[in-house]
């Protein structure tokens, strides 16, 4: 396995899928597993009573096992897993999904030569593909990809709203059982204090990363879920054996029929059932399709089954409470074990709220990585494991917001109505994509993507519905956290479109940066200068207004672009695509460095060697290719000096353009050892242009040109001693100011632009780039 870019696409064998699905139970599992400490408390806390008849309560069974057999089982077990991208899962892989399959994302910068990327797969040939009505429709409304995009946002929205929730009500219900070990007074003084230093010491230990206690994670959850196995099998054997049959549908059709309305309000507390399906996809990438079923299916599912059969089975038997609050799981648990079960109870909510607050940190970073949330400090917190960050500002954030819902609410029918709407909405949007994926990825035919979407989305509307009606009990929290998020991503994404046209617009021509050699006091220095900019082609503004200030330049100038592609990470062989911008005496190129919206920006000291090692295998290609076109003369020998980065027989692979615009064409280089080579390096090119034919060339590697060997030779020591000289990283520093007569939405973005803007990380940050290296140029973009 790959730790560091995904799983292996090849099959696993058995041993490994037993291994990789008993690790899922801690990462994947731990918030599904402890709903049952709260599922049963929230739906009968007021809409509902539970009477002599027991039909409330063989009525609930039956939802919650239809509700988790139809949502968790059959659609994302049985569907929506497969809808993976590259083996990852997610809101965003399924938006990435269709962004590459149709022309509906809003990313600037968009290459031709991304498609050319290994992991930027199609599971049909575009040009054979026939184009439904479907993607016709959706690639000719420009309105429609901000449609998708906002709908993408709203469920990322309400995964951090269930990121600030699921700990505050996992935590808090599992506390709660010490009420039945001590005094109505003792308890309530004690449970809130309880859960919120727990919750605080959570969050303190963020910075160390789980993949340091993340080894007994899945023995908890495992305890846990055959401790819930035994008391449900005990409580039904000991009570009544015959609740299965409760599992009937007709008892749900009894039960509303009774109930009537409040039997359907009181679905916002049903629903919690299924809270921590959506982890199966979003964490796929971490395992295998058949690890996580395995698990599910063979483990997890009989288990919970069985929880909720247990209580239902004590409480068939037990009416007696003197609160509807005491219909819970600690009820049902015999008094000589509630201790243990407490504990082990504790320490399970607290493996699924980190399950959870760490989706939300790599939810934040995909955010990032779209243009679609302000800038943050990502830290990796482990060098082997990829994906395991942590956000320093997120993390404190959520602590707060998780210790101000605990002790605010100070209930579990409150949270669970806001904690049930922010599921159920990221439910819907996994629907409503998925159904996409099927028409636009998958190419079914439209009615088998209107089945799926009416059928599961009939059920889920059914249950947002009952969870909108406790708008004023609770459910308010993640509208409002939703409405503040969506509001940042919004001006956050409009201003960083609006100021790439602006670069666009204002870009200088290649022309004007030859001619600044030319210019009277224009001088070149020693060193390195990494010019950052968002433009693939020529020459960004915040240069010319640098050169303009202070007339002089570095030796070797590098103009980079960090930009995201849309596929969930890219192999560091394929990540830069290399070419110059003007003649080799110049010495000017272009450096493109491309991103999967998974992936984690490199450290400063990594990403300026491998920067300079791609330069200097460019140099050397791009003089090869240069004289195969002009001389069929060989050498006698090839040079060891022209050697930067080393002879590797490893396979190797660098991209450049063939023409200063990428957009166009591009080309890509790979480097291998041919077994007859004496010296162990040869060179082939293989270039991609927009047509579907390929032209291939094989130069050895002997062949050139004393007058090449020259050039190429000057130009490689001129790179070295620029490295030597140092390394200076030129950045914009901007600010965004609105056009005379704009529109009082429009000057309001701005403003919220820029308080943004100067209150969160700034670009050096996020790229890392060392302070002491750092050049600012103030640019005013004016939109």
């Amino acid at each position: 396995m790959d730790l560091e870019f995904g799983r292996s696409p090849q099959r696993d064998s058995w041993k490994t899928t037993m291994l990789l699905a008993y690790q899922s139970l801690g990462v994947v599992y731990g918030d599904l597993s402890i709903s049952p400490l709260y599922v049963f408390k929230s739906t009968f806390a007021e809409d509902i009573q539970h009477s002599d008849t027991n039909e409330e309560i063989f009525g609930v069974l039956s939802f919650v096992f239809w509700t988790l057999t139809l949502i968790p089982l059959i659609k994302y077990v049985s569907i929506v897993l497969r809808a993976d991208d590259n083996g990852e899962g997610g809101t965003f892989a399924l938006y990435s999904l269709i962004c590459r399959h149709a022309n509906v994302s809003l990313l600037p910068n968009r290459q031709i030569a991304d498609e050319e990327l290994s992991t930027y797969k199609l599971e049909r040939n575009p040009e054979t593909a026939d184009k439904t009505r479907v993607k016709v429709w959706l690639e000719k409304h420009k309105n429609l990809h901000t449609a998708l995009l906002v709908m993408v946002l709203i469920g990322t929205c309400m995964v951090i709203g269930d990121g600030v929730l699921t700990p505050a009500i996992s935590v808090f219900s599992a506390v709660s059982g010490l009420e039945f070990s001590l005094s109505k007074q003792h308890h309530e003084y004690a449970v809130i204090p309880i859960t919120c230093v727990i919750l605080a010491f959570l969050f303190a230990l963020q910075h160390f990363g789980t993949h340091r206690v993340g080894f007994i994670f899945a023995p908890i959850v495992l305890a846990w879920l055959l401790c819930m196995s035994a008391l449900g099998l005990y409580n039904i054997i000991y009570w009544n054996p015959h609740v299965y049959q409760a599992l009937n549908p007709y008892y749900m059709f009894k039960f509303l029929k009774k109930t009537r309305k409040y039997g359907w309000m009181s679905l916002g507390g049903i629903l919690l059932c299924m809270t921590g399906s959506e982890a199966m996809f979003a964490d796929l990438g971490h395992f295998s399709y058949s690890a996580i079923q395995l698990a599910f299916t063979a483990l997890v599912y009989p288990a919970l089954i069985l929880a909720y059969m247990g209580q239902a089975a004590y409480l068939s038997k037990h009416h007696d409470f003197y609160s509807n609050s005491q219909v819970g799981f600690y009820i049902a648990v015999p008094d000589k074990v509630r201790w243990p079960v407490l504990v082990l109870a504790i320490l399970a909510s607290v493996v699924g709220s980190q399950a959870i607050i760490s989706g939300t940190f790599s939810i934040i970073n995909q955010s990032q990585s779209l243009s679609c949330f302000p800038r943050v400090k990502v830290v990796h917190t482990s060098e082997k494991i990829h994906g395991q960050i942590y956000i320093p500002e997120i993390n404190w954030l959520l602590m707060i917001l998780c210790i101000a819902v605990t002790v605010g609410f100070r209930d579990t029918k409150h949270m669970g109505n806001a904690s049930g709407l922010a599921v159920i909405t990221v439910m819907l949007v996994t629907t409503f994509l998925t159904s996409l994926v099927i028409m636009v990825c998958w190419h079914k035919p439209p009615l088998v993507a209107l089945g799926f979407l009416l059928f599961f989305g009939s059920i889920e509307a059914l249950y947002f519905s009952a969870s909108l009606i406790k708008f004023l009990e609770g459910a308010w929290l993640p509208i409002l956290l939703a409405l503040i998020l969506m509001a940042v991503m919004l001006v956050w994404h409009f201003t960083t479109i609006k100021k790439y046209e602006f670069d666009l617009q204002n870009k200088v021509t290649l022309e004007w940066l030859l001619a600044l050699g030319d210019k009277l006091g224009m001088v070149r220095v020693p060193g390195i200068g990494l010019v950052y900019t968002d433009l693939t082609s020529g020459v960004p503004a915040n240069f010319s207004r640098f050169v303009t200030n202070l007339p002089a330049f570095h030796n070797v100038l590098v103009l980079v672009c960090v930009k995201s592609v849309p596929v969930p990470y890219v192999f560091p062989k394929e990540r830069y695509l290399v070419g110059r911008v003007g003649p080799p005496g110049h010495r000017s190129y272009r450096c493109i460095v491309r991103y999967g919206y998974r992936d984690v920006h490199q450290d400063v000291d990594s990403f300026e060697t491998e920067l300079i090692e791609s330069l200097a295998r460019f140099i050397k290609l791009d003089a090869s290719y240069r004289c195969s076109e002009a001389s069929e003369q060989q050498l006698e020998e090839w040079e060891p000096g022209l050697s930067v980065i080393g002879s590797n027989p490893l396979r190797d692979q660098a991209s450049y353009d063939l023409q200063d615009s990428v957009q166009h064409s591009a080309a890509s280089v790979e480097m291998m050892a041919p077994a007859d080579s004496p010296c162990g390096t040869g060179l082939e090119l293989e270039a991609h242009a927009n047509s579907a034919k390929q032209v291939r060339f094989f130069i050895d590697s002997l062949v050139a040109s004393p007058e090449a060997d020259k050039h190429v030779t000057e130009e490689l020591e001129a790179l070295s001693a620029a490295r030597e000289a140092g390394t200076a990283f030129i950045l914009g520093h901007s600010h965004v100011q609105c056009k005379p007569g704009s529109s009082v939405v429009k000057k309001l973005t701005v403003v919220g632009y820029n308080f943004l803007r100067r209150n969160c990380r700034g670009p050096d940050v996020v790229l890392r780039v060392p302070p002491a290296s750092l050049l600012e140029v103030g640019m005013v973009y004016v939109l």
